[in-house]
């Protein structure tokens, strides 16, 4: 993500354009939201706001504006009604050897301890149903996101996929990056789906480091890789940068501006707020319409 913010920055390929943000939650990953309270809009807000804040708040960083309207499309098509099974919770489900989702909950200690142990005092299921008729965000959702320089964002968040990872490029006045992360076919390292979200929830001191290429392609030559080294674990190692910051070296140098304040909070989950109003008013949504805060081209200024 830092290497991206520095080539950016750097106006490698000139004046951003527009930008294609694909992001991929797999069914171990993207199912648990949705065995959750996230399932429900009304607890969560739904993944525009839960997941996707996240994503945008790596755009609205890396174009350096803010964004000012929002198209969006997004439908509820694989999980909740769409289930053919249903049961209580996985613990009592009567489909446990037919539904490839079923969770046993009694074989993880910590879980049991976590959530099971205290089902009674806050009704937090842990291992709820997927499909139960309950529940009522998006799992496919798009957006088209404007922003004040003039750049124009292509956002999908899929839920079910098979693998977890994201694509992303920047088409420039001068080029193009290409980029990726934790797609099976393009990696030389195989781990599976549920210990690829472990390692990026671990918290260990030791560290994962794996790399990935980046393509960065400008007119009228030819393209050039650039390898970039990363650390998988705890956030791709953006856990230890924020623990740092704030708890060893608050004072040290942030050249590009990692550290985010409540403006930049507010305006990452303003598309996510934006996006799930235009679904449900069938409309573009308008950034202005939702807050007071006085947009800019260029955030810098």
């Amino acid at each position: 993500m830092t290497k991206l913010k520095q080539i950016l920055a750097e106006g490698s390929i000139g004046k951003i354009t527009s930008v294609d943000f694909h992001w991929y939650l797999n069914t171990y990953h993207g199912a648990s939201y949705f065995r959750r309270w996230h399932g429900l809009k009304e607890c969560s807000g739904s993944l525009w706001i839960h997941k996707a804040t996240h994503h945008f708040d790596l755009l609205n960083w890396w174009l350096d504006s803010d964004p000012v309207e929002v198209f969006a499309m997004g439908d509820l098509e694989h999980y909740g009604s769409n289930g053919k099974l249903r049961g209580e919770n996985c613990r009592k489900c009567l489909h446990q050897k037919e539904c490839k989702f079923y969770m046993d909950i009694t074989k993880d200690e910590h879980l049991m301890n976590l959530y099971v142990k205290n089902e009674q005092y806050d009704g937090y299921f842990r291992d709820n149903c997927l499909f139960r008729h309950s529940i009522n965000i998006y799992d496919k959702m798009s957006a088209q996101i404007k922003y004040a320089n003039n750049a124009v964002v292509n956002y999908s968040l899929t839920t079910y996929s098979p693998f977890e990872g994201w694509r992303i490029a920047f088409n420039g006045l001068n080029g193009r990056i290409e980029a990726w992360l934790d797609i099976p076919y393009n990696s030389i390292e195989h781990l599976s789906q549920e210990d690829l979200h472990k390692l990026e929830m671990s918290q260990e001191d030791a560290k994962h480091l794996a790399v990935e290429p980046m393509i960065i392609h400008k007119l009228w030559d030819k393209h050039q890789v650039v390898n970039v080294s990363y650390d998988k674990r705890g956030h791709g190692g953006g856990d230890s940068r924020l623990h740092d910051k704030i708890f060893r070296n608050p004072e040290d140098a942030d050249p590009y501006k990692h550290s985010a304040g409540s403006r930049d909070g507010a305006l990452s989950c303003l598309i996510g707020v934006a996006a799930r109003k235009s679904i449900e008013e069938n409309k573009l949504i308008k950034i202005s319409e939702l807050t007071d805060i006085k947009l800019k081209p260029n955030r810098e200024t």
